[in-house]
């Protein structure tokens, strides 16, 4: 009975709630969402530039990611969708995302594994879940990547960040994670839902780095606006 309800909740539109084809959200709505322009933006951080090229910031102190993609703006109905599957369990919305971020990614690029961003044990048994593990999952599928595991841990709880400012996230998240011994990965990409300041994700890259990893991209569902 619960394969059944599930299924016909997967035929409805997450965001309108119409039925159609199959998929978490309906083709009308997705042509309305704000999809990220990575024309306009720095290739490192994701934020909007006015010229081709890295913005002024990752030019003077250059992040730990070498490359930066993203999904969508962080603006209407972007939160939902984020909220949704992070908050609400609406698990339906992973597969369907996870593979539009596999579309977002260079067809030409390949990594030696796909990480995502790892959660403290007790928020995990907390949510039940982690969110970037199933956005992760169908991108890894579709590029024959592995599949990151407990290579990297997240070894001290944080507050949450929302409403900090960039210094302060920085400094909640310094030595949060933590490899699991030398890494044998050369080049690897690290999925996360939203990218606000950075801090998680630069700080998840400084313990790539620190464990033999050469380089680091990432991919993000949403992208917010400069903090």
């Amino acid at each position: 009975m619960r394969e059944g309800r599930d299924a016909v909740l997967r035929a409805e539109c997450f965001l309108c709630g119409r039925e159609h084809g199959g998929g978490a959200v309906c083709e009308a709505c997705s042509a309305d969402l704000p999809w990220w322009d990575s024309s306009h933006a720095c290739p490192r951080c994701a934020l909007p530039v006015a010229s081709a090229g890295e913005c002024g910031a990752c030019l003077r102190v250059p992040p730990p990611i070498e490359r930066c993609h993203a999904l969508f703006d962080y603006a209407f109905p972007v939160p939902q969708l984020v909220q949704g599957l992070k908050y609400g369990q609406a698990l339906e919305l992973a597969p369907w995302l996870g593979l539009r971020l596999c579309d977002r990614l260079p067809v030409e690029a390949s990594w030696d594994a796909v990480i995502p961003v790892p959660l403290h044990p007790a928020r995990l048994r907390e949510r039940g879940f982690n969110q970037a593990v199933e956005l992760a999952r169908p991108l890894a599928r579709t590029r024959a990547a592995p599949l990151a595991g407990d290579e990297l841990l997240r070894v001290r709880a944080t507050p949450a960040q929302a409403g900090l400012s960039a210094r302060v996230r920085r400094g909640n998240l310094r030595g949060a994670f933590q490899a699991a011994g030398r890494l044998p990965w050369r080049h690897v990409l690290v999925v996360d839902d939203v990218m606000t300041t950075g801090a998680t994700l630069m700080a998840l890259a400084d313990a790539l780095k620190a464990a033999g990893v050469a380089r680091v991209d990432a991919v993000v569902v949403a992208r917010t606006p400069a903090p």
